[in-house]
């Protein structure tokens, strides 16, 4: 957990131009032992991370064990039609928000039946998206089991590459959070 703090507390600091740094470069495998240990499945439903989460859950060996599947939900059409997210939500309040955060985590582990769900959605650049500048990200994480959440408003700098990286390693660190 303690490294997970350190990460929430330092990642908008830390420069992630040359790719993750080493310091945190087995946090997802450590992330996807700890749900191994547990027996409990992530899913997730990502809009600015294009997937990447999901492709690193993947490159962790036995990740088969917590992972089934999930979604990539880029155009708000998607949301709505995937997930079955609420489309006054996104009228309400944007999709660059803390609550379609906390929709796609709820919704993508209800739909998959996983104990956990994160979500993603933000502004990853080049240009700002209905008001926010580039570097906003809403993460949300929902853990069925305990009915713990956990939603985080991030203000991230970089190449849009550095954005995406940023938001995976935070939606490793806030799974740790929900435990």
């Amino acid at each position: 957990m303690d490294e997970a703090n350190n990460i929430l507390k330092n990642v908008e600091t830390t420069d992630f131009e040359k790719g993750m740094p080493t310091k945190w470069q087995d946090f997802s495998t450590k992330t996807i032992d700890l749900l191994k240990e547990k027996h409990l499945k992530v899913t997730a439903a990502e809009s600015l991370t294009a997937g990447l989460f999901q492709a690193t859950v993947a490159s962790v060996p036995g990740a088969s064990n917590v992972f089934d599947g999930g979604f990539v939900t880029y155009a708000d059409s998607v949301k709505i039609d995937l997930l079955g997210m609420n489309p006054k939500l996104i009228e309400q309040y944007t999709v660059v928000s803390a609550p379609v955060a906390e929709a796609m985590s709820k919704l993508s582990a209800e739909k998959l039946s996983a104990d956990l769900g994160l979500g993603f959605t933000g502004v990853a650049g080049p240009d700002p998206l209905e008001g926010n500048p580039v570097g906003t990200v809403f993460i949300g994480a929902t853990n069925r089991k305990n009915q713990e959440k956990e939603i985080q408003k991030f203000h991230f700098t970089g190449s849009r590459q550095a954005i995406r990286l940023k938001s995976v390693l935070c939606g490793f660190a806030l799974i740790w959070k929900i435990l």
